[in-house]
């Protein structure tokens, strides 16, 4: 495999505060490897010739599921843990406008909730 451009980057996301977690929760969260450019969003062109590499664990206290990350219809950007199925199984609410940058905080859509996640690392790859 050869090397990834250095705007990869692995992004770790932890649910924010929220009712039943007021302090928020570092094991709920995601760990999402992509290309960011120098604004720190995300970059669609390098990601079309990476798709491959670029990848989200979804972290639980108890389960972790490995995915995807799917550039969609409507630059819609989803998290596929099941590859071969055509249903996204989350999708980033905006997340194409969003500056992956640490204390910034982004939403993403599980199911029927759009739950609130903070940045807490940004890393080269």
């Amino acid at each position: 495999m050869s090397a990834l451009p250095r705007e990869f980057r692995k992004i770790r996301l932890e649910l924010a505060r929220e009712p039943a977690h007021p302090q928020g929760d570092n094991k709920t969260g995601y760990l999402i490897t992509l290309p960011l450019n120098a604004e720190m969003r995300i970059d669609a062109a390098i990601w079309k010739s990476f798709r491959d590499n670029c990848r989200v664990v979804r972290m639980r206290a108890d389960d972790w599921d490995v995915g995807h990350v799917i550039h969609g219809p409507g630059g819609n950007w989803m998290f596929r843990y099941d590859i071969s199925g055509d249903q996204e199984d989350e999708t980033g609410f905006k997340l194409q406008d969003e500056k992956f940058v640490p204390g910034e905080y982004v939403s993403i859509r599980e199911g029927d909730l759009i739950r609130t996640y903070r940045v807490s690392s940004v890393e080269h790859v």
